[in-house]
């Protein structure tokens, strides 16, 4: 049996089904790893509000969220990099200067996940629920992370040499980037939760398949990469499980000894 304190899941693709559920097996398994003593948590770039309403029954007791911008510890804030609300307008004339004026972005905070108000409503994914349209132009918020989708490569890299200051991030699924603070990572805000918990980064198993989770993956004890995942993280991972639609995390679980 592998050493573990921690089960740390990205969301889509890893932990949530296409219909974003939870399967009852994996449900299921990880109940039994809750009881053995296991902590279950979540390492995602969606926002916390959207995250919580895809998991609820789940209850994790670690929640790393907008790309890593956010750290909750058992219902504690531990960790929050917030743009000031100069900084998030500075960002957005930067996309549309860049990018174009129609260009269009989502902005997560720690209470609300924004999309650009000449967003065609109807174009929203209904996972993304509780999203809130705004005009960008004069938006009075601090934000976490900022989302960019961009359809040239090329301004993509042009906007990411421009906001020096940022990490960015292109997402496999789709034309979207991912900006945050320099420092925030999944792998950075794993970090600080390791610092705060006590819980030593080998003590981890991370579960992900996308390029964000590949820092995730080469950091803790062990990475596991979906079977649907990218092949760059693969590359990374030291083990590779089914993926979602076929119950991937309950059978790795099973398989290593996790819970009998």
């Amino acid at each position: 049996m592998q050493e573990c304190k921690l089960l740390l899941f990205d969301l889509d693709d890893t932990l949530l089904r296409s219909d974003k559920t939870i399967s009852q097996h994996t449900l299921k398994v990880l109940e039994r790893c809750k009881e053995k003593g296991y902590l279950i948590g979540v390492s995602t770039s969606r926002g916390e509000i959207n995250s919580l309403l895809y998991i609820s029954e789940l209850h994790p007791e670690v929640v790393i969220c907008s790309g890593g911008a956010v750290v909750k510890y058992k219902d504690q804030y531990v960790y929050t990099a917030e743009f000031t609300e100069e900084e998030t307008n500075r960002m957005i004339k930067t996309v549309w200067d860049i990018c174009g004026s129609e260009c269009k972005m989502t902005i997560d905070t720690l209470n609300a996940h924004f999309w650009s108000f000449h967003r065609n409503r109807n174009e929203i994914d209904a996972s993304w629920a509780d999203t809130i349209f705004a005009d960008f132009s004069n938006l009075h918020e601090r934000a976490l992370k900022l989302c960019a989708e961009i359809y040239q490569p090329e301004l993509a890299k042009q906007l990411a040499k421009t906001l020096h200051d940022c990490d960015c991030i292109k997402f496999v699924d789709g034309e979207w980037y991912k900006f945050t603070k320099k420092e925030v990572t999944k792998e950075n805000a794993i970090r600080k939760f390791s610092e705060i918990s006590g819980i030593p980064l080998s003590d981890v198993i991370a579960f992900g398949d996308d390029l964000p989770d590949i820092g995730m993956l080469k950091l803790c004890g062990t990475g596991v990469a979906m079977g649907s995942a990218s092949e760059d993280l693969k590359a990374v991972a030291d083990e590779i499980c089914g993926d979602v639609s076929e119950d991937g995390i309950y059978h790795y679980c099973l398989k290593y000894g996790i819970i009998s």
